[in-house]
């Protein structure tokens, strides 16, 4: 039955892909996490990087944008408070690096 939609044009992986990361994205994951998704759907890795690498997101500013949904503009004042949003961030899919320099203070 897939097999046959593919071949008529009306399923296609490409699409899939692309549809469901900008579907995670507007929800708020991030890359870790949709990609570990998708990988769990059994959509092949080089679909999954293709996919990724036509992306126009800034990770950062999607990073910053889900903790102030969530905590709201300030950024914590004490390290208890930054690692409790830095575990919140994780689990929605963010990369260890992109919520340092999100807690960072600027120079």
């Amino acid at each position: 039955m897939v097999a046959a939609l593919a071949r008529e044009g009306l399923q296609s992986d490409d699409r899939y892909t692309e549809s469901y990361i900008h579907q995670r994205i507007s929800r708020g994951y991030g890359p870790v996490r949709i990609r570990r998704e998708l990988q769990e759907r059994g959509v092949e890795e080089g679909l999954i990087e293709e996919a990724f690498a036509a992306l126009d997101v800034d990770w950062e500013v999607a990073v910053a944008a889900v903790r102030e949904k969530r905590f709201g503009r300030a950024l914590p004042a004490d390290f208890n408070e930054q690692m409790r949003q830095s575990r919140f961030l994780q689990y929605r899919g963010f990369s260890g690096e992109q919520i340092r320099r999100l807690f960072r203070p600027t120079e």
